[in-house]
């Protein structure tokens, strides 16, 4: 069976090329990265219209990688892109509810994803409450990995490579290259 294809989606005002998602996104062999129009003023249909047209183009099954806004997009897509998805790693979800620029996202679905995943947040990310990560891992039935202190999960917070998150993303069938490819950052 062949490996599935990474879709990495970006959040809010986009990854930048330290960040762990961009680092990724030009190492896996087999990996995707959803553009959008506009990174700064983000709404809903036709963000989650591009990561649909991107799972597409996909032609097969597809491991999710979400940051962020990337996390709740992921949540709106309809059932036609889901059905390619066997697996997500969805890291620091936006909180929509209480960030205005991020309101057309809201309100978050609260219903169970129908493939593997793993929700990653930190105790202390500033635009996600941990008690509210808690509630989306809850509602969508994911694995949940809590992180002490790690901020946004992002290169803020001190994050490259980040070999955790490879390691979470391998366990859900996507794949990644030695850890000797990487630099140990974070």
């Amino acid at each position: 069976m062949t490996s599935p294809t990474v879709v990495i989606v970006p959040g809010w005002r986009n990854s930048g090329p330290a960040h762990w998602q961009s680092l990724w996104a030009q190492r896996l062999p087999k990996a995707l990265r959803v553009e959008q129009d506009d990174w700064v003023s983000p709404l809903r249909q036709p963000w989650v219209a591009r990561l649909g047209e991107t799972i597409q183009r996909a032609n097969g099954p597809v491991v999710v990688v979400a940051h962020s806004l990337g996390c709740i997009a992921t949540t709106h897509l309809p059932p036609e892109a889901v059905q390619h998805i066997v697996g997500a790693l969805l890291v620091a979800p936006a909180d929509p509810e209480r960030r205005g620029a991020l309101a057309d996202f809201a309100p978050v679905p609260y219903q169970r994803l129908p493939y593997r995943h793993i929700l990653v947040a930190s105790d202390n990310d500033p635009y996600c409450p941990v008690r509210l990560a808690g509630a989306y891992a809850r509602a969508w039935g994911s694995e949940f990995v809590r992180l002490p202190g790690a901020g946004h999960i992002n290169v803020e917070a001190g994050f490259g490579d980040w070999p955790l998150g490879l390691a979470l993303l391998q366990s859900l069938g996507a794949e990644v290259p030695q850890a000797g490819a990487y630099a140990a950052v974070a």
